[in-house]
């Protein structure tokens, strides 16, 4: 049996993260276990070539919901990195942080040591920003950010629709400030997806004392006498068991860390006996709280402007497109899906926005489902950033392989169905309603201009909608019993195992969920190594 000080279960947004910082010492032997292959299909590495990863067994895990009964009985896809790298190798490649306020209420709920000051240095030191370093941004970390690489005039004429609305321009959503318009920051470096398998793995994967496998499929941790010790997982057909000396990591993310933790024997006691595990610790707060942000996604046609929708249709614009990027490192091919980034408020009195765009100048029926529309149209999402709807990760098997249980319960409760009612208004109020749009004649497809009521608008939009890709909290920290980790990250109730992934934030963030959880990884690498040495 081989032994490691240190044994990091998920290379993804986080794993990554600490298989680098804590390599730095040579004496700390660890091992990065990953289920996924190596990061070297093409299309990761291309920004444009977001959907050809997504769906994609090689690359993702193509997790289904359960049957959302507020989004019409859909099973929904739920992607997830299955990959170096992890979702971040398979994102959108947004840079937000969220809201000061959001750090600061995780603090107010007893977690020491993670206010937006106490944070803030931890994303300024993961990060390369594109304009150098200054009080909010970092110069020289791992994750280049960088501003957008293409533009479309649909989305520069949204910018004007929402200012006449008093709905101003920001140049920077991650100041702890993020209200406002504008295009998104990237986690681009030279026009390639820079992912943390690019940022924090590929430059030190050769170091002696770390050792990377992957198509590592985890079966479950042992523990003796409530201490974790040794990690088994699959390569191919053949188990392999692995000793940690310090700690077993679990970084398998919202969906991954829950189910194994599960299969471990940590979790809800009946429902591990349902499945015919041996309970190790009966915990109620493993897999659920799972929350996530919704993106409702109406869709307006235009006229006598261009769209992705007519390059995706058109042979030659397809070529010229292809030439921006490997000539110029330009163009669509250079962008994820989502270009447009605004943070705003569903009601004035808001003390921070609630609401979140994520503007694309493309359109089609499901996300990754369905082929762009044959029309000129554009897809103005916006998404609840405070959801009080609660879903679950429940594991269905004791063999890992099966997939888990993943229930959203999206749009569950009366105060995410009113919110859904007021922000497709807002998008209505801006794209139907200002002098930028009006010359080219805007047509609302979805979810159609007749239906005016709140209730109506969130029952015709939970028919289109889909995950954005933020599940967290399924790991949650704090302090109550229904908490799994403490602020240090430490398992509740159980010895060398730290959890460090999207799982464990408190309450989700006011965006984009990347960025925090690398900084979750970047601060736990340093209490880890402050543990090492008490």
């Amino acid at each position: 049996m081989e032994t490691f000080d240190y044994i990091v279960i998920g290379a993804g947004s986080a794993g990554c993260v600490l298989a680098n910082r804590l390599t730095v010492n040579s004496n700390n032997k660890v091992l990065l276990l990953e289920a996924g292959g190596k990061d070297t299909n093409p299309w990761i590495h291309i920004p444009g070539g977001y959907f050809k990863t997504m769906n994609n067994p090689n690359t993702d895990w193509c997790f289904k919901t359960e049957k959302e009964p507020n989004c019409d009985n859909r099973e929904m896809v739920y992607p997830r990195g299955k990959t170096l790298g992890g979702s971040s190798s398979i994102n959108g490649m947004l840079y937000i942080r969220g809201q000061s306020n959001d750090y600061n209420y995780w603090r107010q709920l007893g977690n020491v040591g993670w206010s937006w000051k106490d944070v803030l240095p931890y994303f300024k030191k993961s990060e390369d920003f594109q304009f150098g370093e200054n009080e909010f941004h970092g110069s020289g970390g791992p994750i280049k950010v960088e501003k957008i690489r293409a533009t479309f005039k649909v989305l520069d004429l949204f910018l004007e629709a929402a200012e006449e609305f008093g709905y101003k321009k920001t140049a920077d959503f991650n100041s702890g400030n993020n209200e406002g318009m504008g295009y998104f920051p990237f986690t681009i470096k030279n026009g390639f997806r820079c992912s943390t398998a690019v940022g924090y793995l590929n430059p030190i994967k050769k170091r002696k004392n770390l050792k990377i496998v992957t198509n590592a499929y985890i079966k479950n941790i042992e523990f003796k006498n409530k201490t974790a010790q040794n990690v088994n997982y699959w390569v191919d057909n053949n188990l392999v068991t692995v000793k940690a000396n310090k700690e077993v990591i679990l970084s398998a993310g919202t969906i991954g860390s829950p189910h194994i933790l599960q299969a471990s024997g940590i979790g809800p006691g009946d429902l591990l006996k349902h499945n015919d595990v041996a309970v190790i610790k009966d915990h109620p707060g493993v897999g659920k709280n799972l929350t996530d942000h919704l993106m409702l996604r109406p869709v307006y046609k235009i006229k006598n402007l261009e769209t992705l929708n007519d390059i995706y249709y058109s042979i030659s614009k397809k070529i010229i497109t292809g030439l921006q990027f490997f000539l110029f490192r330009k163009g669509p091919l250079a962008v994820g899906v989502s270009y447009v980034c605004g943070f705003i408020k569903s009601d004035p009195h808001l003390e921070t926005p609630n609401l979140q765009f994520h503007i694309s100048p493309a359109s089609t029926d499901f996300v990754g489902k369905s082929s762009l529309h044959k029309f000129p149209a554009f897809t103005p999402t916006i998404s609840n950033l405070r959801p009080t709807s609660r879903g679950s990760v429940e594991l269905k098997s004791p063999d890992t392989r099966v997939s888990p249980k993943i229930k959203m319960n999206y749009l569950s409760t009366n105060e995410d169905r009113e919110i859904a009612g007021k922000s497709l208004k807002i998008v209505r109020k801006i794209v139907m309603s200002s002098k930028a749009y009006k010359e080219y004649q805007p047509e609302e497809l979805r979810p159609g201009i007749n239906i005016t009521d709140n209730e109506s608008l969130a029952t015709e939009a939970g028919k289109f909608a889909n995950t954005i890709f933020h599940p967290v909290s399924t790991c949650r920290m704090g302090n109550d019993e229904k908490a799994v980790v403490n602020d240090r990250l430490i398992a509740h109730g159980l010895k060398n195992l730290r959890i460090v992934d999207a799982s464990v934030m408190p309450h989700i963030t006011s965006g984009n969920t990347n960025a925090p959880t690398i900084m979750i990884a970047e601060k736990a690498a340093d209490m880890i190594l402050e543990d090492s040495k008490s």
